[in-house]
């Protein structure tokens, strides 16, 4: 029994190290940049990145690989994310969460939250939304009757404007089993008024209330739209309130509390993060300031709301 047991054992214990090896190696070969590179740049290299060959490797550890390479997927994304300088590159991030998914065909939160991060405009992610609808649509054959997956993919289409497909997908969403009845007027208000801020504003409260207990990520991202939205109302009226003390007093105001000491406000303005509006003294222009957590709004970095 000891010699049986330990035929079984020895190989799948080495066969675990091996694989845990390989993973280690690539983090940290993503940590340590080639000399010559400028920051953001990684260099990046898969050592395995055939998802089939690695489900063969992976024996019955297929769950305990997945959740290494999501965590690999999530540190690389926020990794680049953050870099201060340079060039950002995304390379591996579609690759890692591939072979998230191929090992764990379930895995919920990295079709959800890694189909976010493929979307995201640059600089603040790689901007490949036709990625991000190839893993939904991976995950969607995986389990048929996830309707978020469906629901996910028109969202896709519609940050990048295509207002038709996106209608499309709510529709497809909506006729799976199980699907909320809010997905059918999705559908309409996207097909009759896509582009508009109460759109986008029923599509990122959707998102929010069909979010996962475990899908704590979807839920904050869904709540800071939500704020950047707000935030694009409350600068309309603070744009129109600019616009009547330059043509009351002649000029535009240098300083918020230029409006406040002419009666225009009780106080310099907040955004819905608490961070005051920061007010260009030349051009009179209203945005939010480069530190509050709504930086930078949709429209500053070419994306719909």
């Amino acid at each position: 029994m000891r010699t049986l047991r330990g035929s079984v054992t020895v190989p799948a214990i080495v066969m675990v190290l091996l694989l845990g090896a390989v993973i280690g190696l690539q983090a940290a070969r993503e940590r340590l940049q080639p000399r010559g590179l400028p920051a953001g740049v990684t260099g990046n290299l898969l050592y395995v990145r055939s998802p089939a060959a690695m489900a063969r490797m992976a024996l019955s550890y297929r769950s305990v690989l997945a959740d290494a390479y999501w965590i690999r997927a999530v540190q690389h994304y926020g990794r680049t994310k953050r870099a201060a300088t340079g060039e950002k590159t995304y390379d591996l991030l579609y690759p890692l969460l591939d072979l998230t998914t191929s090992l764990d065909p379930k895995f919920n939160i990295a079709y959800r939250f890694g189909s976010i991060f493929l979307t995201e405009p640059p600089p603040g992610g790689p901007g490949r939304p036709d990625l991000a609808i190839a893993l939904l649509k991976k995950g969607l054959a995986a389990q048929p009757l996830r309707w978020e997956y469906a629901e996910d993919i028109g969202f896709v289409y519609y940050r990048a404007r295509d207002y038709v497909k996106a209608a499309d997908w709510f529709r497809a969403a909506s006729k799976i089993q199980g699907a909320p009845d809010w997905l059918e007027p999705l559908e309409a208000v996207t097909r009759t008024r896509g582009g508009d801020r109460q759109t986008a504003r029923t599509l990122w409260t959707a998102l929010l209330e069909g979010a996962g207990s475990q899908e704590e990520w979807t839920r904050k991202e869904a709540v800071r739209r939500l704020s950047q939205l707000n935030a694009l109302d409350q600068i309309d009226e603070l744009q129109a309130l600019v616009k009547n003390y330059a043509q009351r007093t002649g000029d535009l105001p240098k300083t918020w509390a230029d409006v406040v000491r002419r009666g225009f406000l009780r106080g310099v303005p907040l955004d819905p993060t608490g961070h005051p509006y920061a007010l260009n003294p030349y051009w009179g222009i209203v945005t939010v300031d480069p530190a509050s957590p709504l930086s930078p709004l949709p429209g500053d970095e070419g994306q719909v709301p």
